[in-house]
């Protein structure tokens, strides 16, 4: 029996879907606008591609979603959890207090339970003090009722998570398992206050992470779909649901890294760089190894400050949305507003009365789209000044992201690419594959399950090798969790950092593991 998946994207101007079959051929894809609940669009997409593909749904047996929710949800301060915020690190860090640096109307919405207790450890592992269990149990039955989710942030947690574990037995002993618990030692790395936000920000999308995926679940279940379902997170893998709503910030940029994955897939490259042009914005990303690169950097997820892993993606502001302001002496601003999921009634060439970028490579004769003959009367060195700004803005992206000054091949996939033109500076080729508008539907339907480690070892314990082994196998480990198949596990990610300024021969190890997804059983 044949073996079908269904990948769908949620972008902020479109939402895509595609059927694969079991070589991953493209059976049927779809674009429609993102709806407002975001939920409804899944919905359509979903029906598109099911009614237009003629697959038996029977036969459909995974659904994969990269999703936008979360990363909404922290920047709209919407629909996020009542939380509880625990620091164990008094008395070394009462100086700062927690959500520090978070802007002030977030902080009135996650700051109502905030709490410092004793415990924690050096950065070698010893412990600062022991952890006051007793505050732990007063602190549980104080917020008993009041929040449905727990941030439990630990000094130097990486190092020894034992404080943090101990404290999540506890409030489980007390709460039971309706109260979600998100360990910073699970989520973010080195780095007190980076790694604790990222945490609040984890416990705080619980809830919308939950929804969307009942949401997602009960679409299927609607068009008759008994799959498997997982979600896109930001290296460029899959999870679990269950693993989705332990770590929902994982989810945070997975779009872009989507389309990075489909962009390799469809042309068969590994290393190259990726441009994903939107109705809003147009995402640069580097491929290694047929994966997104890694961010060095710390990252600003609705003003909040993270150290959590995210992919290495620039934004433009250009895409097929993007409006052109063009002032009385005919000089003109390129954005960086757009028309989003709007564009088929505010541009011109539908007969609005915006003008936008893909009107301006209609008027040029680049595109055929619309009707050419409602921008027939645009000026047209105006026109050749404004699209020779929109390629220079993409080149000067291209510029900043490659790590030398060779050529290097390009991916245009996303709706938007119809705006860019066959070669690029900087580009030994420009590639536009079939099926690029749909390259993000694609990426999440074609995923590997992964999971990465980041944690610091002593080498004086078990000796270098035996070390990064257990490392490695901890990162197996957590992928099986997350839903990969054990007997097709690899390691695409390795890395280990001296740290000099620790006794021990301690060395921070990064691993990451990926395999393709557990075998379901076909009846």
């Amino acid at each position: 029996m044949a073996n079908y998946r269904i990948g769908i994207d949620v972008g902020g101007t479109h939402t895509d879907g595609v059927i694969l079959d079991e070589a991953y051929n493209v059976i049927a894809e779809t674009k429609v606008p993102t709806s407002e609940d975001v939920s409804s669009g899944i919905y359509q997409a979903l029906h598109e591609i099911v009614t237009t593909s003629s697959v038996p749904v029977e036969n459909i047996n995974y659904a994969m979603l990269g999703t936008t929710h979360c990363t909404n949800a922290i920047v709209e301060r919407k629909r996020l959890n009542n939380i509880a915020v625990i620091r164990i690190g008094a008395p070394a860090t009462l100086a700062i207090k927690p959500l520090l640096g978070v802007p002030e109307d977030l902080k009135d919405i996650l700051g109502k339970h905030v709490y410092i207790v004793r415990g924690g450890h050096e950065f070698d592992g010893r412990e600062i003090t022991e952890l006051d269990e007793t505050d732990i149990y007063r602190i549980a039955n104080e917020v008993k009722g009041k929040v449905d989710s727990i941030a439990v942030t630990s000094v130097f947690s990486p190092v020894t998570d034992g404080h943090e574990q101990r404290t999540a037995e506890i409030l489980q002993e007390v709460l039971g398992d309706e109260v979600a618990i998100s360990l910073s030692s699970e989520i973010g790395n080195v780095g007190l206050l980076e790694r604790e936000n990222a945490t609040i920000l984890n416990a705080s999308i619980v809830n919308v992470a939950r929804t969307t995926a009942n949401g997602f679940v009960n679409a299927l279940k609607k068009e008759g779909i008994d799959a498997k379902v997982f979600f896109g997170q930001n290296d460029g893998t899959l999870m679990s649901v269950e693993y989705t709503v332990r770590y929902p910030i994982l989810t945070i940029a997975c779009g872009p890294t989507n389309s990075l994955r489909g962009a390799s897939y469809l042309t068969n490259k590994s290393n190259a760089l990726v441009i994903d042009v939107g109705g809003t914005t147009s995402d640069v990303g580097v491929l290694t190894n047929s994966f997104p690169r890694q961010s060095s950097l710390a990252v600003e997820i609705g003003g909040v400050r993270t150290n959590f892993r995210m992919p290495d993606i620039m934004s433009v502001g250009l895409g097929g949305g993007t409006i052109i302001h063009v002032n009385e002496d005919q000089t003109f601003q390129v954005g960086p507003d757009s028309v989003g999921y709007r564009l088929t009634e505010k541009a011109l060439i539908f007969g609005g009365d915006t003008l936008t970028t893909t009107d301006i490579v209609v008027a040029l004769g680049k595109a055929d789209l619309g009707d050419p003959s409602k921008v027939a009367h645009l000026d047209k060195d105006l026109l050749e000044s404004v699209y020779a700004k929109m390629v220079s803005m993409v080149e000067e992206a291209l510029d900043k992201m490659k790590t030398s000054a060779d050529p290097i091949p390009v991916i245009l996939v996303g709706g938007g690419s119809i705006l860019l033109p066959d070669k690029l500076k900087g580009a030994s080729e420009v590639i536009c594959p079939n099926n690029f508008g749909v390259a993000n539907a694609i990426g999440s339907a074609i995923s590997q399950v992964s999971a990465q480690i980041e944690k610091i070892f002593s080498f004086d314990e078990l000796g270098r090798d035996k070390t990064i082994e257990k490392a490695k196998n901890m990162a197996k480990e957590e992928a099986i969790l997350a839903g990969a198949d054990p007997d097709d596990l690899v390691i695409v990610d390795l890395e280990d950092v001296p740290l000099a300024y620790l006794p021990g021969n301690a060395t921070r190890i990064r691993v990451k593991a990926a395999g393709s997804l557990k075998k379901t059983t076909v009846v």
